[in-house]
């Protein structure tokens, strides 16, 4: 968000005519992250000149401008050009920049496979099996989850809040161990400890301890969430309550590195309890699948979940 609104400064400030200057002085002054945003994105300008097409093109002007909406020009560096075309120069330069920046670094899991990052800061990030996350050695109070799961115990400093960049969304922490799911376009958030707020400049949902929030396809939903269940992977157990077995086997594939699917019938079941985690595949399944009133089948390399005799929990 923040960075949407500052690319809309850049391109407002860049046209000769813009004299809007109060304005964009008390954007500028409202948040301490706003000269970030916008300084980080006119030194993206510096290597584009030679991109930028010559020629005139039209565009209609920003949603938040305080004079007459309409379509005008906007002149850049000698040449008038479209504010999308600059939007997604601009994007592609910054995207560039930050994935060849050499203080930021990727790690990641296999799945089945656990790891432990101790930030400078004192902040420990436990990730869970198929993980991938980026971190920045100059920042310890900057992470971003690109898929996978992970387990967030904060030092909590109020001058500098640590944040979580999951996809379009952030998280940012008020003293917390929280769990955070990414997949696909799902996000799923349990906080046990402490207090996270959703997209702190935007919705700003407040999640205290025994909350939980997940945003995906049907939309964005706050929950109860039982504080012994917020990444109870890292203690040998998954802990849930009226969860649908497709989560479930998402949740044993990457924790069990194990590929697993379910049939249909099988994945809108719903379980409520606790499933205790092997490294024995056939010993977990042979336990696991009855629990959930299933039935395990080894198919070559993976498993498959089906439905079975017992009655559903």
């Amino acid at each position: 968000m923040m960075n949407e609104e500052a690319l809309g400064w850049v391109i407002r400030t860049r046209d000769p005519e813009f004299a809007d200057w109060e304005a964009f002085t008390q954007w500028l002054e409202a948040d301490s992250g706003h000269a970030a945003a916008y300084d980080a994105l006119m030194m993206a300008d510096a290597g584009l000149a030679d991109i930028l097409p010559d020629g005139a093109a039209t565009i209609a002007a920003p949603a938040n401008d305080p004079g007459q909406r309409g379509w005008r020009p906007v002149r850049w560096r000698g040449s008038w050009i479209a504010a999308g075309a600059v939007a997604a120069v601009l994007v592609a330069a910054i995207s560039i920049g930050v994935m060849n920046r050499a203080d930021i670094y990727s790690v990641t899991t296999k799945p089945g496979e656990t790891r432990t990052i101790a930030l400078d800061d004192g902040t420990r990030v436990e990730m869970n099996g198929g993980t991938t996350m980026r971190f920045d050695r100059h920042d310890s109070r900057f992470a971003a989850l690109d898929s996978g799961e992970a387990a967030f115990m904060v030092r909590h400093d109020g001058s500098k809040p640590f944040r979580v960049t999951v996809g379009d969304a952030v998280f940012e922490d008020a003293g917390t161990v929280f769990n955070i799911v990414h997949s696909g376009h799902a996000t799923r958030i349990g906080v046990s400890e402490g207090k996270v707020i959703y997209n702190p400049e935007a919705e700003a949902i407040a999640l205290p301890a025994g909350r939980a929030l997940s945003d995906d396809e049907s939309g964005l939903r706050v929950m109860d969430i039982a504080a012994d269940a917020v990444a109870s992977w890292r203690h040998g157990r998954l802990t849930y309550a009226n969860v649908p077995v497709t989560q479930i086997s998402a949740d044993i594939a990457r924790s069990l590195g194990v590929r697993l699917t379910a049939t249909p019938g099988a994945g809108t079941m719903r379980f409520t309890g606790t499933i205790r985690l092997d490294r024995d595949p056939e010993r977990f399944f042979a336990g696991a699948a009855p629990l959930m009133g299933l039935t395990a089948v080894k198919q070559g390399d993976g498993w498959l979940l089906k439905e079975g005799d017992g009655p559903p929990r």
